[in-house]
């Protein structure tokens, strides 16, 4: 380990994180990396990559599809973006730009980048929301299933820590649409564990 990782904290990597320029000569509109995280954060969300609005805005989820997610975990904006309790780190941290049938993968240089430097230092979380084929791929490697609908159904393998979720994008309409399963299932479990995890910390902190 070298002497930076020995001394690392949440805060120094989020730091670095956010001034990270490895990539910019792929970015399109230029590294802007969308990251929050504290050390007492219980809940980690690990989606795919900012599209443009929030790489203009630098909030992560600053769309339809973070309604959409804060509506899953029946969360307030207030309480989805307290970094105290909530921390958001997608497999690539910054808008990779424009493809053929939608925004590019993530860089995939980042997420070993800075998941493998975060990911030990966040020493609090309990729960893990792998969201897309990107976290998941990273996440659950080998014990992935062949397909994302199949690893979501999964999601009792994963238990307690990670949880597959497909991803909340409006694209995503026909997929929810087509696996109504997900809505009545896993939704209702997914808002019973954030539930008690924050109402936990709260007891904790009082």
């Amino acid at each position: 380990m070298s002497e930076a990782g020995k001394h690392d904290t949440v805060e120094r990597c989020v730091k670095a994180a956010r001034g990270c320029r490895l990539c910019a000569d792929r970015l399109p509109l230029g590294p802007r990396p969308v990251i929050r995280a504290r050390a007492s954060a219980r809940i980690l969300i690990v989606g795919q990559a900012p599209g443009t609005r929030v790489h203009e805005t630098g909030i992560p989820w600053n769309d339809a599809s973070g309604r959409r997610l804060r509506e899953w975990l029946n969360l307030s904006e207030d309480k989805f973006y307290d970094d105290h309790h909530i921390a958001i780190v997608p497999a690539g941290l910054c808008y990779p730009g424009k493809g053929k049938s939608g925004d590019l993968p993530p860089i995939p240089e980042c997420a070993p980048l800075w998941h493998g430097r975060l990911r030990p230092l966040l020493t609090d979380i309990r729960l893990t929301l792998l969201i897309g084929q990107y976290a998941q791929s990273y996440y659950l490697g080998k014990t992935r299933k062949k397909t994302l609908t199949e690893t979501v159904q999964a999601w009792r393998d994963y238990q307690p820590e990670y949880l597959p979720l497909p991803h909340p994008s409006p694209r995503n309409t026909a997929w929810l649409r087509n696996n109504d399963w997900f809505e009545t299932q896993v939704v209702p479990m997914l808002r019973i564990r954030v539930s008690e995890i924050l109402d936990s910390e709260n007891i904790n902190e009082s």
